[in-house]
């Protein structure tokens, strides 16, 4: 039976591979920093035009995103974004960060399909929330009570 499944396993990714970036498939297989951060000094959640709803959580010391979490009800190329994203701000500043694109993520995934493209949007959009969830709690630290997770 194992054998079965590897066989399938195997199948299923080489036809992938004809749509997909093996970056896109190794993110979208095993994504990076899945799950949440309680207490985090940002938070946000989106849900996308198609439905998928990404959240995201950040730690942030001396304005520099030191862990970065997130979790997305959506598909393999939303998984593979949401993942993508945590690894692209980890360690780096939220002004910088602050300034990544849908097409920053695309090019670090090499690329969506056109139809998935929405995807990398959604996680840009996400973090940014999450960057301005974090700056207006640091300004007005009463508000992290009411915040809704």
């Amino acid at each position: 039976m194992s054998s079965e499944m590897d066989e399938l396993e195997d199948m299923v990714i080489a036809d992938a591979r004809n749509i997909y970036s093996d970056t896109v498939i190794d993110h979208a297989m095993n994504p990076r920093n899945v799950g949440e951060i309680s207490d985090a000094d940002g938070f946000a959640r989106i849900k996308g035009p198609c439905g998928d709803t990404m959240q995201i959580w950040i730690e942030v010391n001396n304005n520099i995103i030191t862990n970065i979490t997130f979790i997305t009800d959506g598909c393999g190329t939303s998984a593979a974004s949401g993942s993508m994203i945590t690894v692209m701000a980890k360690g780096k500043n939220i002004g910088q960060v602050q300034k990544f694109t849908r097409h920053d993520v695309l090019s670090a995934l090499d690329g969506l399909p056109e139809e998935n493209e929405h995807c990398a949007l959604l996680a840009a959009n996400t973090i940014k929330a999450a960057i301005r969830d974090y700056t207006v709690i640091k300004r007005e630290p009463w508000r992290k009570g009411y915040r809704k997770y």
